[in-house]
């Protein structure tokens, strides 16, 4: 017995000793795999961003005493909105605003021109209503991290988001948050991250009951980030995007990722870094969408396009990434740059450019589109509803640029929900434009 008792005293403390050094050695333990986070997707309305046609939505005017007290943002130019200084080619159709601001500018009859600001709930909510009516599927919104630095600009980019995820839950749209990282620097990834999740715990954005049309890809709610790999010396670098997407998807693999590059991404040319890690980090996520406006016009479209897509969707397709192209209906920011030779710099042709690039992206076997974009007159690419060319306010020595005076107000409207409908399988649509 006392043998018996000793071995089972040494035992004992053998068992001590080998659970002691584990105490003592932690890294020896096995380590658990982390799980890919899973997402219920019971009651959502948009689960792959593959098949849908959506705008980018800048969101950014405001105006005199709409509440932002930000002045005439995105309106203005050195702090003035009035003739000859302002920085918007063309000019927002209000007629069916029941909320606008009276400017200092006075069209040619004499009367006073007025404008809107997306601080006001019910004209976002037009414009989703226009989505509705037009067959636009949503809109991707844009968050400039440059302007939410400040409590004014966070506090506007809030009130539009939560103004636009109320319609498009009231008009069953798409919507997805977009962060821009135009003016951006290294430091200014970690407040991108911080905004991000601030953003998803204010508005609930993955409650498929309170936003069931929140975008979702590949499984996972989708978030973009636009700027990487541009070569136009801006203040962060590629790794420094890769680590924001890293952190981003993290080990759990927690939302899908698009990405907004440079329009010759892929052979690492002209207005692209020349550097291969933005091929890894173009493989690290799930969507990328080149930004095309500039690129081209509507006489070089074809070699320019021809010689692009193609190429771009096949790597896209071998390295198991959605390709998004990118369609805009011309261009123009004589305003914005001082300059009236810009004034129309890309003509829109009655509507023949926009389809030009809608029929070359269907037939090289694009899936999506973005439509660049719903709201932006500044760079003269909105498709929202603009005053057409002889009943615009005067501006100076400048002008203004319309809508040509052949077409109604809403006709790119009109002819992006024609796009979606082609997108989403619908036929009698080919190279030729649709006639209205």
């Amino acid at each position: 017995m006392a043998s018996i008792s000793l071995l089972f005293v040494s035992a004992t403390i053998l068992i001590l000793s080998c659970s002691n050094d584990v105490e003592q050695n932690p890294e020896d333990k096995p380590k658990e795999e982390p799980t890919e986070k899973i997402y219920d997707e019971t009651g959502c309305l948009y689960t792959s961003c593959k098949g849908l046609v959506m705008a980018g939505y800048q969101g950014w005017f405001t105006a005199e005493s709409d509440g932002a007290e930000r002045g005439w943002h995105h309106y203005e130019k050195s702090g003035k909105f009035e003739p000859g200084m302002n920085t918007i080619d063309f000019w927002p159709d209000v007629s069916e605003y029941t909320k606008t601001y009276k400017t200092a500018f006075k069209l040619a009859d004499g009367k006073d021109a007025f404008v809107y600001s997306p601080f006001d709930a019910e004209s976002v909510d037009l414009h989703f209503k226009w989505m509705k009516e037009y067959g636009l599927d949503g809109v991707f919104m844009q968050r400039f991290v440059s302007e939410i630095k400040s409590a004014k600009g966070k506090r506007h980019f809030n009130k539009v988001l939560e103004n636009a995820l109320n319609s498009a839950n009231k008009y069953q749209r798409a919507i997805c948050v977009m962060y821009d990282l135009s003016g951006c620097s290294s430091t200014d990834m970690q407040i991108l991250i911080n905004d991000w999740n601030e953003l998803q715990a204010t508005f609930s954005l993955f409650d498929n009951l309170k936003n069931p049309t929140y975008l979702r890809h590949n499984k996972k709610p989708l978030l973009v980030i636009w700027g990487v790999g541009f070569s136009d010396g801006r203040k962060y670098s590629i790794a420094d995007v890769q680590s924001l997407v890293n952190t981003l998807k993290g080990p759990e693999n927690k939302v899908s990722i698009m990405l907004g590059v440079p329009y010759y991404w892929r052979t690492l040319q002209r207005d692209t870094e020349n550097n291969t890690l933005l091929h890894t980090v173009i493989k690290s996520v799930d969507i990328i969408m080149p930004w095309a406006v500039g690129r081209y016009n509507s006489g070089s479209y074809l070699n320019t396009a021809s010689a692009t897509l193609a190429g771009d969707i096949s790597w896209c397709k071998t390295n198991n990434i959605h390709y998004v192209p990118l369609v805009f209906p011309g261009f123009s920011w004589g305003n914005l740059k001082n300059d009236y030779s810009l004034y129309n710099q890309i003509p829109r042709f009655k509507g023949e450019f926009f389809w030009q690039q809608v029929a070359g992206a269907k037939m090289a076997g694009a899936e999506s589109l973005y439509l660049a974009m719903f709201d932006e007159v500044d760079e003269g690419t909105a498709i929202f509803k603009c005053l057409n060319e002889g009943n615009l306010p005067l501006n100076g020595a400048g002008k203004f640029v319309g809508i040509e005076p052949e077409l109604a107000t809403d006709y790119y409207l009109w002819l992006a929900g024609k796009a979606t409908d082609w997108i989403h399988g619908g036929s009698n649509y080919g190279q030729n434009k649709p006639v209205r």
